[in-house]
């Protein structure tokens, strides 16, 4: 294959910071290079780079970026419009922001189209709708007149793989395509970008932190640690032995079937790019570090067909050592009584019009929910995004009103009369913790705030319930000093888990806690929350799409389908035997490390409005397994062997 792209010595400074240092990597035609590492890396910078969009501040310092025989670099603006969404195109990360919210996304694709390929008028529009029709969107013609809020998330991202496509480029970078999107809905973009690149022959620089991702889709790998790129090499290379040890730990972090003890976390975090760097990046988290690894910048040095800059190259072993953690146990020894209890719990959201604003119609986000959650027991409940989840969570604290049904925490109905006394029995941690932390507020006025607010405790007790709170989630003394945004990703959302541990909660509800931290986090998060339970007897509902962390994390899983639990059981017997067609596709749609998770069969489709549910199971839509009474009767629930319950007609004799 030819080189594509030639990148030698590239150096990116962004104020004092050399973001981008000394970075070398070709990519081939047809060839798919994977960039890999934490956030703070430099990985999204690298890609900015070579479209010449950094922000303000930011400059190439030096080296060679060539796209076939032309040197951007040297391109005057003028020409670089053309080659930028001509030969080389750009997916970014979070398409809510890179679509114009107020323009149609047909309008934004023919926008494209004009410069690129010089279309207008019907031509255009006939050109848009054969991009969005390659890319997998169903009734294209209607979609051209949606406006970007009007899309699901997965739709948005097609739409900027489309947008991508229009000027036919050779080159196609994707920055993080699919980090906050379901797996089924990840797993088809992953899909379309493989089909498409196939079908064009393009070259791809795919940005993850998802070692799954990068297993499947990858045909090189190149690992990025403050700014260096410290390790290169086939994926059948890497993933069969990882030279580095930076790479060693992601692979460590990584929750694994069957793992009951700790993760093996990084410590500390990604060196500041601003302060003077001395000797290898990774000497201050490195188990292996000697005194040489802090004076002396390690070079390449070649294993075979991969290449790794270390000191200790070669003489760390071939396979990657498990996690050598102890186990967590928890202090029960005997099965507790239920903690929650909700019995088809309901929550209808109104559809008002009109002058008079009548109801017109009901979104029913969540339609008759029951389970139950032990003491010291964790319930993880998944399922695709809009399926009522959050809802669910939010409802149970009553921070949304539920239509109907009941929710009991302790034996004790929830209520308005009990609410203040209840909510410190329970509490909630948020998706995005930045958004859920008062950014004027300091850390330990974060935390005194509901201390006050329910009265926990005397006055006197809680600054010194502050200072222990902080410690036990693992932050530094002086957090309490502190404001969010000084805070790390990982860190703010201990913070989170702080202030819900602050009340002496005895269950706690977490929100996709860990959905955007990189794998290193990641497991920080996790084992935090394990301690906790084991030490506190605290019981979780934990709400997530991450299927690998369910299965080191739940004791129960319940499935959800569009306001509907489908499928509900022992974590182990939902996760190696699913029954359901759905939860069968979502365990399908899960990257694999062994890059066979691209054979097996996908989800289609999108799931449904709950506005308008389909009738008879929600599910029969997409199930390759429907018949026509599927079509017309919702399945009752069937109980199985060791509590595990379906609700399909597969396994009801009709």
């Amino acid at each position: 294959m030819s080189t594509l792209l030639k990148v030698e010595q590239l150096v990116t400074e962004i104020g004092g910071a050399r973001v981008v240092d000394g970075v070398s990597f070709t990519v081939a035609t047809g060839e798919t290079y994977a960039l890999l590492g934490e956030s703070g890396c430099g990985k999204s910078m690298t890609a900015l780079s070579l479209m010449r969009l950094l922000p303000d501040g930011g400059r190439i310092a030096s080296g060679i970026v060539r796209l076939g025989e032309s040197d951007v670099r040297a391109l005057p603006e003028r020409e670089m419009r053309s080659v930028r969404g001509g030969r080389m195109a750009m997916i970014f990360q979070e398409p809510m922001l890179a679509l114009n919210p107020v323009m149609k996304v047909g309008e934004q694709i023919v926008e494209a189209l004009a410069l690129h390929r010089g279309l207008s008028g019907q031509p255009a529009r006939e050109a848009a709708r054969a991009l969005l029709d390659a890319v997998g969107v169903a009734d294209p013609v209607r979609r051209l007149d949606s406006y970007p809020f009007e899309l699901s998330g997965g739709l948005r991202q097609r739409m900027m793989i489309a947008m991508a496509l229009a000027g036919e480029p050779e080159l196609l970078i994707a920055d993080e395509p699919t980090t906050a999107l379901d797996v089924t809905i990840q797993a088809q973009v992953l899909d379309v970008l493989r089909r498409l690149k196939g079908e064009r022959g393009m070259g791809m620089l795919l940005i993850t932190h998802d070692l799954g991702v990068v297993a499947e889709n990858a045909d090189r790998v190149g690992v990025m640690y403050a700014g260096e790129l410290i390790e290169e090499g086939s994926r059948a290379d890497f993933f069969a032995a990882p030279q580095h040890p930076y790479s060693r730990m992601l692979f460590r972090a990584l929750p694994r079937a069957g793992d009951s003890g700790r993760l093996v976390t990084i410590p500390g975090q990604v060196p500041k790019l601003t302060e003077p760097l001395h000797g290898c990046r990774f000497a201050a988290r490195c188990p292996h570090a000697a005194p040489r690894c802090r004076q002396e910048s390690p070079g390449w040095q070649a294993l075979g067909g991969q290449r790794v800059r270390c000191h200790f190259a070669g003489q760390l072993g071939d396979a990657v050592p498990q996690a050598a953690g102890e186990a967590v146990t928890s202090q029960l020894t005997q099965p507790a009584a239920d903690l929650l209890r909700a019995d088809t719990l309901e929550v209808h959201f109104p559809i008002r019009r009109g002058l008079f604003q009548r109801t017109v119609g009901r979104v029913r986000a969540v339609d008759g929910v029951s389970f139950t959650i032990p003491a010291g027991r964790t319930l993880a409940l998944v399922g695709e995004s809009g399926c009522g989840k959050t809802t669910v969570g939010k409802a149970l604290l009553r921070l949304v009103e539920p239509t109907a049904g009941t929710v009991q925490l302790d034996n004790e109905t929830l209520g308005e009369r009990n609410l203040a006394r209840l909510r410190r029995q329970a509490q909630m941690v948020f998706q995005d913790p930045f958004s859920s932390l008062n950014p004027r507020m300091r850390v330990a006025d974060i935390l005194l705030e509901g201390m006050d607010a329910l009265k926990v405790g005397e006055a006197t007790q809680r600054r010194a319930a502050v200072a222990r709170l902080l410690k036990q989630v693992g932050l530094p003394d002086d957090a309490g000093g502190r404001y969010p945004h000084a805070f790390s990703g990982g860190q703010r959302q201990r913070i989170a888990i702080a202030r819900a541990l602050a009340v002496a909660p005895r269950l706690v509800i977490c929100d996709e806690p860990t959905s955007a931290l990189d794998v290193s986090v990641q497991a920080q998060i996790l084992n935090l929350l394990k301690d906790l339970q084991a030490e506190l007897g605290l019981a979780y509902l934990f709400i997530t799409h991450n299927l690998a962390v369910v299965e080191y994390l739940a004791h129960e899983v319940a499935v959800m389908y569009l306001g509907r639990i489908v499928e509900m059981g022992p974590a182990a017997d939902i996760l190696r035997t699913p029954r359901h067609p759905y939860t069968q596709a979502l365990i399908a749609a899960v990257p694999r490390l062994d890059g066979r998770g691209g054979q097996q069969a996908r989800l289609a489709g999108d799931q449904p409005s709950p506005l308008d549910p389909p009738s008879g199971c929600h599910f029969h839509p997409r199930c390759p397994h429907a018949s026509e009474t599927c079509r017309r009767v919702y399945p009752r629930a069937s109980t199985l062997a060791g509590n595990h319950v379906v609700s399909c007609h597969l396994l009801t004799p009709s």
